[in-house]
């Protein structure tokens, strides 16, 4: 298994920003909000009883509603705080903990999956220089022809200019191809001078070199 650098979520934040995270998410859903908008996006592109992926599962939430609408959902993150927080607040999903530059179907019950979301700006949290190699191991544990989704903003440390050379990058080796990108979760359409991009990606045939 290759050795990555430590992710931002643990050198950018402060200490104790893991369980601030977990109970802001209880408090908002205690408060009846609606955090469930990634959760449709995603049941709206799979098959009922596919196997789906929350890569940066957090607290588990999206996992959970997703297994609740009849697939088999699984849920990783690196941060075991989170994962803990995930199977009690919940169950349901298959939990793991895993950095997701390492991520491997053993993660997801030995098999490829259906459908990978990533949603939270995970990928500005993601370790410095493996923001590729992370697209390319969610790619790996889906199916050719799976779908990977990805929700973002644009940060200094990963603009969009660099996050589309990746993604170019990806559609060169055959791994996967855009196929759609909106600015939210509800298909508002995509412009210029957007500040966030859901983006579907279309999983090809061709496999990474990531070792």
């Amino acid at each position: 298994m290759t050795s990555s650098p430590q992710p931002r979520w643990f050198t950018d934040t402060q200490p104790g920003h893991s369980q601030w995270f977990i109970e802001r998410f209880r408090a908002l859903e205690a408060e009846g909000k609606d955090l469930l908008g990634e959760a449709r996006f995603a049941d709206m592109l799979a098959e009922r009883g596919s196997r789906v992926l929350d890569a940066g599962c957090g607290t588990g939430r999206m996992a959970a509603a997703l297994q609740a609408a009849g697939h088999v959902a699984f849920g990783v993150d690196v941060d075991p705080e989170l994962i803990a927080a995930a199977e009690t607040d919940h169950p349901g999903p298959s939990y793991a903990v895993a950095d997701l530059s390492e991520l491997t179907t053993d993660d997801v019950g030995g098999d490829q999956v259906d459908l990978v979301i990533c949603a939270g700006n995970v990928l500005v949290f993601v370790a410095p220089g493996t923001e590729l190699r992370v697209l390319e191991r969610l790619c790996e544990v889906t199916r050719p022809g799976g779908r990977v989704v990805i929700g973002c903003r644009p940060e200094a440390t990963y603009p969009f200019e660099q996050y589309d050379a990746d993604l170019a990058t990806l559609a060169s080796r055959g791994i996967a191809r855009v196929e759609h990108r909106f600015s939210t979760w509800h298909l508002d359409p995509f412009e210029a001078d957007s500040d966030f991009a859901v983006t579907v990606l279309r999983r090809g045939e061709a496999t990474s070199d990531v070792a």
